[in-house]
């Protein structure tokens, strides 16, 4: 666990050091602030999905191989399976239902310049 952790601070350093970006600007208000979160959650998001694949893909794995025989970890890999497929569910499902709304009122979401001010990877 240490060694993940680890792997993932390492990854996420250089994020971090490119923190004092332009992305933010006080002069901009409330408004700016949201507009800050918005982009970081539009990027979030798609983050998000990805770990909860991964993590069912794990937990087939686990199922098909890592359990063996022991008829109790693949019932509880099994429930886990059971759970990935419910939470991937219910992340596309309010993922396009936040889509559909946008479509039907004709709003385009959170729409700003912070993008271009904020370093692409």
């Amino acid at each position: 666990m240490k060694r993940i952790l680890a792997s993932v601070l390492v990854a996420v350093s250089p994020v971090m050091a490119l923190a004092q970006s332009n992305g933010y600007n006080p002069g901009q208000g409330v408004a700016g602030l949201f507009d800050l979160a918005g982009y970081f959650l539009n990027r979030a998001v798609p983050f998000i999905i990805s770990i909860a694949v991964v993590y069912f893909i794990f937990n087939v794995f686990k199922y098909a191989v890592l359990s063996g025989g022991d008829e109790e970890k693949k019932k509880e890999a099994k429930t886990q399976m059971i759970w990935g497929i419910v939470a991937l569910f219910v992340m596309v499902s309010v993922w396009g239902l936040v889509a559909i709304l946008q479509a039907t009122f004709g709003t385009s979401g959170v729409t700003s310049n912070i993008g271009s001010q904020l370093p692409r990877f």
